[in-house]
């Protein structure tokens, strides 16, 4: 048990140290040299996309940061066989996590139409797709059909409230194909018309499903849209 404590006290000394390096690295860094640019660059550019991918999540940075430099250093203090089955571990509890969220979101968004859906203003269609009227315009109005293009305003939330994308805080309305946007919106727009302003409920498989385009949206996550139809283009 003491090799054990001390093993584990020697490792952590380690990382602190090493974490103590790299605080003061970046305090003394040289970034008008063009090597130093090119290596914190890389080295930027390594970090981001670790944290895009989330492949370091719930990772111990400092201990992370000691494999990184035993590995430059070919000093590992595992071997291949071990480190490999750590990430194995690893790779298979993230595997289980992303599984989870997916089945939580499903139910949390399920839930979410089937009580929204008892609202008597609300319209629920056949697929799934819910909407509201807020607005309506002209009568006599026309909708676009699938090959047409269309100028619109629209505000996008989580049915948390969070919003994720909105046309309306950037005071500027878009342009795109009819049958180019997710299937949710594909299905609203050719039963709007020109001047109509729809709040659009999207279930999640009308929306992005289980493959996310952004971290802003959760996967398996349902939608909601205000659409105000703009003009046909």
């Amino acid at each position: 048990m003491k090799i054990v404590k001390r093993a584990t006290w020697v490792f952590s000394s380690v990382a602190v140290l090493m974490v103590g390096l790299y605080a003061s690295a970046q305090d003394s860094v040289d970034l008008e040299d063009a090597d130093n640019r090119i290596a914190y660059s890389l080295g930027a550019n390594i970090g981001q996309n670790l944290m895009a991918q989330e492949l370091i999540e719930g990772i111990d940075e400092q201990i992370f940061v000691v494999g990184m430099l035993d590995a430059f250093a070919d000093d590992l203090k595992l071997p291949p066989a071990e480190m490999m089955a750590a990430i194995q571990t690893y790779m298979e509890r993230q595997a289980n996590a992303a599984q989870a969220e997916l089945s939580d979101n499903l139910a949390a968004s399920e839930e979410f139409l089937a009580q929204n859906s008892l609202n008597n203003d609300i319209v629920t269609l056949e697929s799934g797709l819910q909407y509201l009227v807020l607005e309506s315009g002209p009568g006599d109005g026309v909708s676009p059909t699938p090959s047409d293009s269309v100028l619109a305003h629209y505000h996008g939330t989580l049915v948390d409230g969070s919003v994720f994308d909105s046309s309306v805080n950037r005071d500027e309305p878009a342009t795109f194909g009819v049958s180019q946007v997710i299937a949710g919106w594909t299905e609203a727009l050719q039963l709007m018309k020109v001047g109509d302003k729809w709040r659009l409920f999207i279930p999640p498989n009308m929306a992005y499903g289980e493959a996310s385009p952004t971290p802003a949206i959760p996967p398996n996550a349902a939608l909601i849209f205000e659409v105000e139809l703009l003009e046909i283009r």
